[in-house]
C-alpha cells in the first residue's frame, strides 16, 4: 500500500513549483490539479499503484479511458500535457530517471482555420454602429478599438494599469504569459480615443483600483462582461459562429500578415515564445490568398 501523505506532499511541491518557478496562472494551475487528480484515481482504482510506478503501457489505458468518454483528441492531448509536465518534475527531484511519457506522441488534431472579422466587419463596428456618449459607450469602442490594434490577450486587456499607457511615447507595457512584459505600439487613431474614455473615467465617483479599464460600478473589469462587449458589438455586424476577443487577436494577426508584415514582428506583437505559435496564422492568410488567385485568375474555375 502507498504513503498517501508523501503522495499528496509531492502533489503540492509540484503545484507550488508550477507557481513560483513557472508563473502558471490560477487558471492553468486549477486544470493541471483537475487532470493530475483525475489520473491518479484512474490509475488507483485499475492498477492499484502510484504515478512514479507505472508504465508507459498503463498511461495508455488512461487515455483509452478519456477516448472511450467522448474527449476529443484536442482534450486528451491538454490533459497529457499535464501529465508530462508532472513527470518531468519527479525526474527533476530524481523521484523516477525517465518519464513513462518520454516517448508519447500526442494524439493527431484536424487543423481548423479560424474564420477571422474582415475589415469590413470591424469597420462597421467601429465606425458605422452607433456608439453612446456615454462612459460604457466610450470604454467599449476603445475597448474593441485596443484588441484590434494591438492583438492583445483577453487577460492582459484586463490587467492593464493606468501607468502602462504612456500617451507621450505612444506604447503600451502589457504583461503576458508567464509575468513576460512587452512593449506594444499605439496608434494615434487610437490615442484620440484613450484620451476621451480616460476624460470619462476621471468623472467616476471614488475609483478604488488603478486599473485602466473599469465597470460603471468603478471595479476591475472581468472575462465574462469583455466577451460579452465584443459579442454583442459583432453581432450585429457578422453572422460567424465565433464572435469573440480572440478572433480579434485572430484578426489583428492576419490582417497584418495580408498587408506584408514580417512574421518575426507579429510574433513580438503578439508575445508568443516562438515563431511556430504565430505560423498557425499563415493558414488563415494562405486560404484568403487561394481564393482570390482561384477567382482572379482566368483559369481558375476551369476544370
Amino acid at each position: 500500500m502507498f504513503d498517501r501523505f508523501f503522495i499528496m506532499n509531492t502533489y503540492e511541491s509540484f503545484f507550488r513549483y508550477l507557481e513560483s518557478e513557472k508563473n502558471y496562472s490560477p487558471h492553468t494551475l486549477l486544470n493541471y490539479k483537475s487532470d493530475l487528480l483525475e489520473y491518479v484515481d484512474f490509475i488507483q482504482k485499475e492498477f492499484q499503484q502510484t504515478p512514479e510506478d507505472i508504465n508507459y503501457s498503463q498511461v495508455r489505458n488512461w487515455i483509452i479511458h478519456l477516448l472511450e468518454k467522448g474527449l476529443t483528441n484536442r482534450s486528451v492531448n491538454r490533459k497529457v500535457s499535464s501529465l508530462r509536465a508532472y513527470y518531468k518534475f519527479l525526474v527533476k527531484i530524481k523521484q523516477i530517471s525517465v518519464s513513462p511519457l518520454a516517448h508519447h506522441k500526442a494524439l493527431k488534431i484536424p487543423k481548423n482555420i479560424q474564420t477571422n472579422f474582415s475589415i469590413e466587419e470591424i469597420n462597421r463596428v467601429l465606425d458605422d454602429l452607433k456608439h453612446a456618449d456615454t462612459f460604457e459607450g466610450i470604454r467599449n469602442k476603445l475597448i474593441i478599438l485596443l484588441f484590434y490594434t494591438t492583438g492583445i490577450r483577453r487577460s492582459e486587456l484586463i490587467n492593464i494599469k493606468l501607468n502602462d499607457l504612456d500617451v507621450t511615447s505612444k506604447k503600451l507595457v502589457v504583461t503576458g504569459k508567464g509575468n513576460k512584459q512587452r512593449i506594444i505600439p499605439l496608434i494615434d487613431n487610437l490615442l484620440e480615443n484613450v484620451g476621451e474614455y480616460l476624460s470619462k473615467r476621471d468623472e467616476m465617483p471614488q475609483i478604488q483600483n488603478d486599473y485602466f479599464f473599469i465597470t460603471k460600478k468603478g471595479l476591475k473589469m472581468y472575462d465574462v462582461l469583455v466577451y460579452r462587449i465584443i459579442n454583442s458589438y459583432f453581432s450585429q455586424v457578422t453572422s460567424k459562429d465565433k464572435k469573440s476577443p480572440h478572433v480579434l487577436r485572430h484578426s489583428f494577426a492576419t490582417h497584418l500578415l495580408d498587408k506584408g508584415a514580417n512574421l518575426n514582428a507579429i510574433k513580438d506583437l503578439l508575445g508568443h515564445s516562438s515563431l511556430a505559435a504565430t505560423q498557425v496564422y499563415t493558414h488563415s492568410s494562405m486560404a484568403a490568398l487561394k481564393n482570390v488567385h482561384k477567382n482572379a485568375h482566368p483559369r481558375g474555375d476551369k476544370k
